[in-house]
């Protein structure tokens, strides 16, 4: 493919091509760029071109973002639920190499769309123009009744869970008090995502940077010990095993309810299922690899930036999970990895102590809330995106303040325009509605049923959006794709993608009917607006 020139970079997005009439009730335009089968308009013009929020991030506001929302509380939590389910410590290492190269696939496929065709809201408008309206609405009533709520009351749980570890406490998940400071938590964030972009990203590359000290700081313990142990063999410091067994050689796994599993005795096919588990553990923690998506309507320059920032943050992430995991098993017995939820804090207390211990607890806990601070970001987002196609009240479509819509958008600078507009560009109202869709979900949910309920609405829809850029490989073989991946990338990932969503399904039948409901739900509220948008024409 031929690089793209930088008139190709700042054109808008499907500037001269075919697009679908876009079905929506009453919707606030939305400004896409030129009319279908238009010249594209210059450098000038472009700049000027905006949604609901200014195009003024760059490639190094996406790898912050994408860093921030992909190392959060997976790689702290999820080693064990890997390791458990692996028979040597090199499959639990392999395991995460292949979780990040698939997160790599669907992350490339994504940024294909997010360069081809325009709009806000991450999928919905992929889906929309892909496969029609009804699949735009669904992904977005999934994405901002489900997945995103759910996300975000996973990761305020588990900020208050690394609270209560460590302080000694590992049995108050389901307690009232412990709902309540998660959804304070949750509410702080939000309020600080309800100042301004401009604040909202600068507390997110801060977040990046106590993610990568957190990270390095537990890759430089494993390497002290390794210098220890090596200079003195005899010398008893971190976890031995690492030094005295085979990285691939099979051992027993002990589960966290005290099952020992002899991976001599497990049959192919339990292997299989074992293997499964262990994968859909590390998809877990590579969630939000899609992220970047979200935010492509604000990025100045989307058709280069958007892949640079997922080629570069991706791989990045995945050396970074890789490093940590190996540390893990140089700190630490091999035996304990398994049946620690809280692998990191674990590794520092054995270590240095239990006041470590505590200050590992602590990097941990803001680790977690970058995490949730950049979740939050993109969920206020997507219900605007939803409400300017007219699939949410106008209500939700609003930025810069509470209330009912105005006819001024704001500038985007993150201060007070000359004409009056509104100081602040943050989506307020949409952000409330998240937080109380996600305060629900902490109320009468748990951190399990929480973790597959998500991953079964957000793999559901990855899997029609990647089969989706598929298909439109072969129906429109003439897109612009100013950034076109081989084939093979898309379809690995389809496959995958279907797969952990059968799984899902067939494990978890009640987050399935529960999913089955919240579509069924959306399906009638949508086909109750085209009725009632027909009645009135």
């Amino acid at each position: 493919m031929a690089p793209a020139t930088d008139d190709d970079v700042r054109q808008p997005l499907l500037a001269g091509q075919r697009r679908p009439e876009l079905t929506t009730i009453d919707p606030v335009p939305i400004d896409d760029g030129p009319p279908p089968g238009s010249e594209a308009q210059d450098d000038s013009d472009v700049a000027g071109l905006d949604g609901t929020f200014k195009r003024n991030l760059g490639t190094i506001e996406a790898f912050a973002i994408i860093i921030s929302i992909v190392i959060g509380s997976g790689i702290f939590t999820s080693p064990g639920a890997i390791d458990t389910n692996v028979p040597s410590v090199g499959a639990a290492l392999l395991i995460w190499v292949v979780g990040g190269v698939l997160a790599w696939t669907g992350a490339a496929t994504m940024a294909e769309l997010g360069t081809a065709i325009p709009g806000e809201g991450g999928v919905q408008p992929y889906l929309q123009y892909i496969f029609g309206d009804v699949f735009g609405f669904l992904a977005a009533w999934t994405w901002i009744v489900a997945v995103m709520p759910a996300t975000l009351a996973i990761l305020s749980i588990v900020f208050v869970e690394s609270i209560y570890s460590a302080a000694g406490q590992t049995d108050g998940a389901g307690s009232i008090v412990h709902k309540l400071l998660s959804i304070l938590i949750l509410v702080v964030v939000t309020l600080a995502n309800s100042i301004s972009t401009t604040a909202s990203n600068r507390l997110n590359k801060l977040f990046v940077g106590t993610k990568f000290v957190t990270i390095f700081l537990i890759v430089v313990a494993a390497i002290v010990v390794v210098a220890l142990q090596v200079s003195d063999p005899h010398r008893d410091v971190g976890g031995r095993d690492w030094y005295t067994h085979n990285w691939f050689d099979f051992r027993k796994t002990v589960t966290p309810d005290g099952r020992e599993i002899d991976w001599r005795d497990v049959s192919q096919w339990e292997m299989l299922g074992h293997y499964s588990a262990a994968l859909y553990g590390a998809l877990w923690a590579y969630s939000g690899w899609d992220k970047a998506i979200y935010i492509s309507a604000e990025l100045s320059a989307p058709a280069r930036q958007l892949p640079l920032s997922i080629n570069t943050a991706i791989p990045t992430i995945i050396i970074c999970f890789i490093t940590a995991n190996a540390a893990y098993y140089v700190l630490l017995p091999w035996d304990v990895v398994s049946t620690t939820d809280s692998v990191a804090v674990t590794a520092i207390a054995r270590l240095l102590g239990p006041a470590f211990g505590i200050v590992a607890a602590v990097l941990i806990c803001l680790v977690v809330v970058g995490s949730l601070l950049g979740n939050s970001f993109v969920a206020g987002r997507m219900a605007v995106a939803a409400a300017r196609r007219g699939w949410l009240p106008d209500l939700f479509a609003v930025v810069g303040r509470v209330g009912f819509r105005s006819n001024e958008f704001a500038t985007g600078h993150g201060g007070p325009g000359d004409d009056g507009r509104p100081a602040s560009d943050a989506p307020i109202n949409a952000l409330v509605l998240s937080t109380i869709i996600s305060a629900l979900y902490i109320l009468l949910g748990n951190f399990r049923a929480l973790l597959t309920f998500n991953g079964l609405g957000e793999y559901t829809f990855f899997f029609l959006t990647v089969l989706g850029a598929i298909v439109l490989r072969f129906r429109e073989p003439e897109l612009c794709r100013p950034y076109k991946p081989i084939l093979l990338i898309p379809v690995i990932f389809a496959v995958v993608s279907g797969f952990v969503v059968v799984r899902g399904a067939a494990f978890a039948p009640f987050q399935t009917l529960i999913l089955g409901a919240v579509w069924l739900l959306g399906l009638a509220i949508y086909l109750t607006q085209r009725w009632w948008a027909s009645r009135r024409e």
